[in-house]
């Protein structure tokens, strides 16, 4: 079964674009099966998929003079005589192949397309003389909506965060609220969701925790004391959703600030979390200026560690918001805050159960911050105008 991810309509604008097509995100999330569906849609017989973490595919790049490439590349059928498209697969494996992309892309009729698992690397490898030779796009574990999808489940989602509380309704509630738990739960990387047994759900979200930490941490990080990064990744998961104390921080895992940041700074650069920071139109000086910490899926929070039910909806809110724009949260040291502002203009607190009481309270701190729309994000259904079902964005 061939399940479409979002992205994917987004991709095939570009395809016949001279543009090199580039494509990062974390390990597993699915961009192989993505990379090859483009493949398969493209009509030209022209082309070749090739994974570079494969020793004999990076063979055929390992040539003094360049243009020896379409004598390799020959072999496997391509023709440099005509329009040809070159998909290569895991390119942080072979650093050095930029230099052949971009030389066979200055000189011949040739679209590439190209995947690698970390922007960490990728901003390191692709050099400067690429700029504006290439679009980059993201993929990420499932969306909810994904995640329907991938379960065979047909259910209406709305662009904008207006229609998606205009037209909730119970009946939809009903039918899927039983699989945004599980997605809660579990998460949304595609192998996790199609695997029905329970405990090699768990199974696969161990190999792909131990996947990252060995292949993206000890392989791309020039970390000296992986102990003291591994005690924040933890430390970070127990405070999905809670600001970041960067001094604090320091103290528990025993290094300094400077370290702490170099290692949020990459452990945001490749996918593991997401820093949302403070919004201010300067009404109120006493904004906080810390960053809120969100992790990439609550499949691996819960395996990592014990947290509650509040704080993995709030994640996972936030990781089915962010497809709407720009995300910042609000909090007034002296009370009063708001999870989420969208764009800049509307205001999103996430609560199991929205009550009146929640509303009235984010309305007065909303119009107090000049905000023109604001809703609770409910995880119970709630027939209120001001409410929007989690597992409806």
């Amino acid at each position: 079964m061939i399940y479409k991810r979002s992205i994917l309509p987004q991709i095939e604008k570009y395809i016949e674009k001279k543009e090199i097509i580039v494509l990062t995100g974390m390990r597993r999330v699915g961009k192989t099966t993505l990379l090859k569906q483009v493949f398969d849609g493209i009509k030209s017989e022209n082309k070749i998929l090739l994974d570079i973490e494969n020793p004999l595919t990076r063979s055929y790049f390992e040539e003094i003079d360049f243009n020896n490439i379409w004598n390799n590349l020959g072999v496997e059928g391509l023709d440099k005589t005509k329009k040809a498209y070159i998909f290569l697969d895991e390119i942080q494996a072979m650093p050095e192949i930029t230099k052949a992309i971009k030389y066979l892309y200055d000189h011949y009729d040739v679209k590439f397309f190209v995947t690698g698992s970390s922007s960490y690397y990728l901003k390191n490898l692709f050099p400067e003389s690429l700029a504006g030779r290439k679009f980059e796009f993201e993929l990420f574990p499932l969306s909810f909506e994904e995640f329907l999808l991938f379960k065979g489940v047909a259910n209406p989602f709305y662009k904008s965060i207006t229609m998606t509380a205009q037209y909730k309704n119970k009946i939809k509630y009903e039918k899927t609220k039983q699989y945004y738990a599980e997605y809660m739960l579990w998460g949304g990387f595609p192998e996790v969701v199609l695997e029905s047994n329970l405990e090699t759900k768990k199974m696969k979200l161990n190999d792909i925790f131990k996947a990252y930490f060995e292949k993206e941490v000890k392989g791309l990080a020039d970390f000296s004391n992986l102990s003291r990064f591994r005690d924040l990744m933890i430390l970070l998961v127990s405070r999905v959703g809670s600001k970041l104390d960067i001094s604090k921080l320091a103290s528990e895992v025993g290094t300094s600030r400077q370290t702490i940041n170099s290692y949020l700074s990459f452990l945001q650069a490749t996918y593991f979390l997401s820093l949302v920071p403070p919004f201010s139109k300067n009404i109120d000086r006493e904004v906080s200026g810390s960053n809120k910490v969100y992790i990439c899926d609550t499949g691996l929070i819960n395996l990592l560690e014990k947290v509650s039910m509040g704080s993995v909806l709030e994640n996972a809110v936030f990781l089915n918001l962010k497809k709407y724009g720009k995300l910042q949260y609000y909090d007034k040291r002296k009370g009063g805050e708001i999870d989420f502002i969208l764009n800049e203009n509307c205001a999103l607190e996430v609560k199991n159960k929205a009550i009146d009481q929640h509303f009235n309270a984010l309305k007065k701190m909303s119009q107090t911050l000049g905000l023109k729309n604001y809703y609770i994000v409910s995880n119970l259904f709630v027939d209120k105008n001001y409410v929007i079902e989690a597992q409806d964005l």
